[in-house]
């Protein structure tokens, strides 16, 4: 165990520093720069640097830094500028704590955070498509300086579009409810600035991406996980109106969502590691307190809220009566999502112990009748009991949200495609595992994070053109494949992404029919509450009991067998 540790603590200490060598700060110009990578913006000129024949700007503000009297604000707009700057680095990472799969929480982190990054051909005619990712890490985690976000291989593989990734707050600086919290009344914004941080910077886009080659007018917004749950949400809110033309949620929902309720655990134990009894004392801490405080909690992050000013109460409810209808929307999920946690969790031992445990708490919140129908849904299945909860939770937590997301919106008048990635990893247990598909699409092959090294360098090549495809057009249809609307008319096609790319209607219909009542339930990760008090947990205490016991009277048999042969 110690060797263990003292392994990852280097592997740490190997990410950390090739993060800060990529590290640095973006200082004014006073002399002489090339003009022939330079953008001039509202907020001053950006000068970035090519590569391959794109130019890359980095570390562009969108909003006024979220500290100070700023601090939990909802993001306030750049002031115009005539100063040129450069544009060589990423913003920091918002504050989070570091964790192996989310490599840009080994880069320098802090409040001031709100920065995007452009990689265009301004060789190429204008102007042109543009497509504005939000990384995912679950809310709590995540950043724009992460390489496999990397913008290069997508642009350079495609010069007609300009790319931009995006940074916003996360965790308890993004996502935390003060309403409660003495002072905090006039706070109202904090459970979701995140999402308004993603707005601000839509807006930049609209008043800027011109000077990049950018088009305004057809920007094409696309997220994976947290980000595929923010795209999800953003047609949502009145504030976001004509800000983006088009959707692509990969492995996001607006099922990636809490309650009032269920935000409460997280400030409850924000107040307690800071030893605060009020807005004024979170106000004073420190930067480095935040981040230490943020080492205990950040666990327990808070999912953007259902608080029915921004978000709706019901998230499903815009798309179910049309107010999403003039955008286009491509949506889809991986064929074993929940099996990325097998990583997150440490392994194939604790992720066996660890979602029984999650199961048998969900479980009771549901009727009589819905526990039957997962019962039935369960003795459906074959294999061990644990892939069968896994499936369980790949269907309610990420297929059948976005499945209900594109049915919704198709049946309302508005265009929707649908995906379904089965490539799988080559890391053992994971197959077609959340985030597989990240380096495919941004086409960084040689990020195996994720992917481990069975890397389809066609596939990749299919996804980046049918992403842009949609971008551009509003159907992901390539010149090789054809790419049907997912309707419930047409029996749901949905597009195969795999070594052998193709169209398959009414995928997994069977397990859709069983559980697809249950999305009113809003299963999500919360985990916050978990008893330890069920069936799983009882059972196993027993038999290791019982094992505990036999080993017990297998020795002193043998001791007095041992003391009768003497």
């Amino acid at each position: 165990m110690a060797g263990g540790l003292y392994s990852r603590r280097k592997l740490a200490e190997k990410k950390r520093a090739a993060a800060y060598e990529r590290f640095g700060i973006n200082r004014e110009i006073r002399g002489g720069y090339d003009s022939s990578a330079a953008a001039r913006c509202a907020n001053g000129t950006f000068v970035g640097r090519r590569r391959s024949g794109v130019t890359v700007w980095r570390g562009i503000p969108f909003a006024l830094p979220p500290t100070g009297a700023r601090r939990w604000r909802a993001p306030m707009p750049v002031r115009d500028s005539d100063k040129t700057y450069e544009a060589f680095y990423n913003g920091l990472t918002p504050i989070q704590t570091e964790l192996g799969s989310e490599q840009a929480s080994y880069y320098p982190q802090g409040e001031d955070c709100l920065y995007l990054n452009v990689w265009s051909d301004t060789g190429v005619k204008s102007p042109k498509t543009v497509m504005v990712f939000f990384h995912g890490g679950s809310y709590g985690w995540g950043g724009t300086a992460d390489p496999i976000y990397d913008g290069l291989s997508l642009v350079c593989a495609h010069r007609d579009i300009v790319l931009v990734t995006v940074g916003y707050r996360t965790g308890l600086m993004g996502f935390v409810d003060f309403s409660g919290v003495p002072g905090g009344e006039g706070y109202t914004d904090a459970p979701n600035l995140g999402i308004l941080d993603q707005i601000e910077a839509l807006r930049w886009v609209q008043k800027n991406i011109s000077a990049f080659g950018g088009d305004k007018s057809n920007v094409t917004i696309f997220g994976e996980s947290a980000g595929g749950g923010s795209v999800s949400l953003l047609p949502l809110i009145p504030a976001a109106r004509g800000l983006f033309k088009r959707v692509i949620a990969q492995s996001g929902s607006v099922a990636l969502t809490y309650s009032k309720e269920e935000c409460a655990d997280f400030t409850r134990r924000f107040l307690s590691a800071a030893g605060a009894g009020c807005m004024k004392d979170l106000l004073s801490l420190s930067e480095d307190q935040l981040k230490q405080i943020n080492r205990k909690i950040n666990d327990y992050n808070n999912f953007p809220q259902r608080d029915g000013v921004l978000i709706p109460l019901d998230a499903y409810a815009p798309y179910e009566n049309g107010y999403t209808s003039d955008i286009d929307i491509l949506i889809g999920t991986n064929a074993n999502e929940l099996n990325y946690w097998i990583g997150e969790l440490g392994g194939i031992v604790p992720y066996f112990f660890g979602l029984p445990v999650k199961f048998e708490n969900d479980l009771p919140g549901f009727s009589k009748e819905d526990r039957k129908r997962v019962k039935q849904f369960m003795r459906g299945l074959k294999g061990k009991k644990m892939w069968r909860i896994t499936e369980f939770y790949n269907e309610l937590m990420f297929r059948l949200p976005a499945v209900r997301q594109a049915e919704a919106h198709a049946k309302n008048g508005g265009r929707a495609y649908m995906y379904y990635w089965t490539q799988p990893s080559a890391i053992p247990y994971r197959g077609a595992c959340h985030a597989v598909e990240l380096a495919y699409v941004f086409g960084n092959l040689e990020q195996t994070i994720y992917t481990g090294n069975n890397i389809n360098e066609e596939l990749s090549q299919l996804a980046m053109e049918a992403w842009v495809q949609f971008a551009k057009t509003g159907d992901p249809s390539t010149g090789g494949l054809h790419w049907e609307p997912y309707s419930v008319e047409a029996r749901r096609p949905t597009m195969i992404l795999s070594d052998k790319p193709h169209v398959q209607q009414e995928v997994l219909e069977e397990q859709r029919r069983q559980l697809y009542p249950l999305l009113d339930y809003w299963l999500n990760a919360s985990y916050a509450s978990l008893s330890y008090n069920v069936p799983f947990i009882r059972k196993t205490v027993a038999a290791a009991a019982l094992s505990v016991a036999a080993i017990a009277a297998g020795c002193v048999l043998a001791w007095k067998a041992l003391n009768e042969s003497d």
